[in-house]
């Protein structure tokens, strides 16, 4: 006879091979998805070198691990601050590296390659990531450094729209639009950004012990024995650096990093050991698809992604809330 922990392991490894089928499933349609469609069978023809290795490759990769980025620092975001609509947006550390951009554009006048404003907004999300952790040294409640993180990220989209709105660089407009989150740009250049992430990535998925002890609240996990302050610093850090290299990569996304986890604690999936993983696994597919419908939806142009996140996002979220609340 089955028990109850042993029903939830197997729906836990049901749902991660069902969200592993449907990566794959995304990932083999944005390769071959586009002005032209390539299936896997001329991907070594010369029009495949081209478009697959060359174009749709890298950024199809770079959609899969800022996908996986987001949904996961939202996760992380949701247990560090007791609060299931924390998302990376909300502590300002998307529009910390916004900041960093803007002013690597207007000190380098435009002459900074890509690497160096990639940079530039790094710095800029680990800036905002070191003054949330001085305020979190002062021993504050997770309330507290929330709103901290809201004050910061208000006072960073000011600076933005008052430098845009001065400024007559059209460099910085572009910057703008790049801004609302996009991929286009995206190519084998930018490789070190998405290496960037992928020990970040591995480090935070091991740390499901620590996530679930925050999940139960402050009082419990100190009684428990967890260096609180310690992990809150780990974790603001991780979270900082991969928005940080995330909004170097594709500009700000939203709603991403707020649904996914919503999403699967809805759909049962509490612990972290599953929650992460499966995080991650929904939040590639999820970017995927939205890029998907970003390349295909005109004909002329491309969508930028943050307003297809943003609007698919926007009705499920409040699906969501209207249905937990009726619970």
């Amino acid at each position: 006879m089955l028990t109850l922990a042993h029903l939830q392991q197997r729906r836990s490894r049901r749902w991660l091979f069902g969200l592993t089928l449907l990566l794959l499933v995304t990932l083999l349609i944005s390769l071959c998805a586009g002005d032209q469609w390539i299936p896997p069978g001329e991907w070594l023809s010369a029009k495949g070198q081209l478009f697959i290795w060359q174009i749709r490759l890298p950024r199809t990769l770079a959609v899969l691990l800022v996908g996986a980025a987001l949904a996961l620092s939202g996760a992380i975001m949701q247990a560090l601050f007791e609060n299931p609509l924390a998302e990376p947006g909300l502590l300002g550390v998307s529009n910390g590296a916004g900041v960093g951009l803007i002013a690597a554009v207007l000190l380098g006048k435009g002459v900074l390659p890509g690497w160096a404003l990639g940079l530039c907004a790094i710095l800029g999300a680990l800036l905002i990531t070191f003054i949330l952790l001085r305020f979190a040294r002062r021993h504050l409640s997770t309330s507290r450094l929330l709103l901290a993180g809201v004050a910061l990220g208000i006072i960073c989209s000011a600076l933005m729209t008052w430098a845009v709105y001065f400024s007559t660089s059209f460099d910085l407009r572009q910057l703008m639009y790049w801004m609302m989150g996009g991929f286009g740009g995206v190519d084998w250049q930018q490789l070190w950004l998405m290496i960037a992430l992928l020990p970040v990535l591995c480090w935070v998925c091991l740390q499901s012990q620590p996530l679930n002890l925050l999940a139960l609240g402050e009082i419990s996990a100190r009684q428990l024995g967890l260096p609180l302050w310690l992990w809150r610093k780990l974790l603001v850090v991780a979270t900082g650096w991969m928005v940080g290299v995330s909004v170097a990569l594709a500009g700000a996304i939203g709603f991403i990093g707020l649904v996914i986890p919503h999403i699967l604690r809805l759909c049962g999936l509490s612990d972290h050991r599953v929650l992460l993983p499966a995080c991650m696994l929904a939040g590639a597919s999820a970017l995927l698809g939205a890029d998907i419908i970003a390349r295909l939806a005109l004909s002329a142009a491309e969508l930028p992604i943050g307003v297809v996140t943003a609007t698919l996002g926007a009705p499920v979220f409040i699906w969501l809330l209207l249905r937990s609340r009726g619970r």
